[in-house]
C-alpha cells in the first residue's frame, strides 16, 4: 500500500507545481491528531443510491474538528442528512469545504466567523443520518460558481489534498 500513498503524494506535489490553486492552500486533515496515512479514499462510494462525494474521516465522538484551510464560516446549518454541519470559504471564495455530522460547533463559532488553517471549529459526532455507533467527520470540498452558493459547486475530492500531508 506504500506505492499508493506514495503516487498520491506525487500526484499532489504535480498539482501544486503545475499551479493547482486547492493545492496552493496546502490542507490539513480536519480533524485534531488524525494521521494522514490512515485516511481512506471513500469519495467515490454510493451511499443510498447517490454518490457519495466526500470523505468521512472516523474519529471517537468528541474529538476537535479543525479548520482544513484559512478562511470564514459562511453558514452553519442543521440538515436532516448532514446533521450538524458547517460551511467554510477559503479567503478567495473559490472553494466551500463542508463538515458534516458534527457533536457540536466549538465555542465562539459563529457565521462571520475568520479562522486559520488547525484552529477548532466543531467536534466529531453522529448527527443527521450517521449512525450513532459510527462517529465520524463528513468532509467534502466544492468548486464554487460566480454566484458564490454554499449549498452549490463542483465537487472536488479532498484525498489528494489531505493525503499529502
Amino acid at each position: 500500500m506504500w506505492w499508493i500513498k506514495a503516487g498520491i503524494a506525487t500526484l499532489a506535489l504535480a498539482a501544486l507545481a503545475a499551479g493547482d490553486d486547492l493545492a496552493a492552500h496546502r490542507l490539513i486533515v480536519p480533524v485534531q491528531g488524525f494521521d494522514p496515512h490512515r485516511l481512506v479514499d471513500n469519495y467515490r462510494e454510493a451511499r443510498s443510491g447517490h454518490p457519495h462525494e466526500a470523505l468521512d474521516i472516523i474519529a471517537p465522538r468528541g474529538t476537535p474538528v479543525v479548520a482544513a484551510g484559512d478562511g470564514r464560516v459562511v453558514k452553519l446549518f442543521l440538515s436532516k442528512p448532514g446533521g450538524i454541519t458547517l460551511y467554510e470559504f477559503d479567503p478567495e471564495e473559490r472553494y466551500a469545504y463542508y463538515y458534516a455530522h458534527l457533536d457540536r460547533y466549538a465555542p465562539g463559532i459563529a457565521e462571520g466567523t475568520k479562522v486559520k488553517r488547525g484552529d477548532v471549529i466543531g467536534y466529531v459526532g453522529s448527527t443527521g443520518n450517521a449512525l450513532a455507533s459510527a462517529p465520524h467527520l463528513h468532509f467534502a470540498i466544492f468548486r464554487l460558481g460566480p454566484e458564490r452558493q454554499w449549498w452549490k459547486g463542483e465537487p472536488v475530492n479532498p484525498y489528494p489534498y489531505l493525503a499529502a500531508r
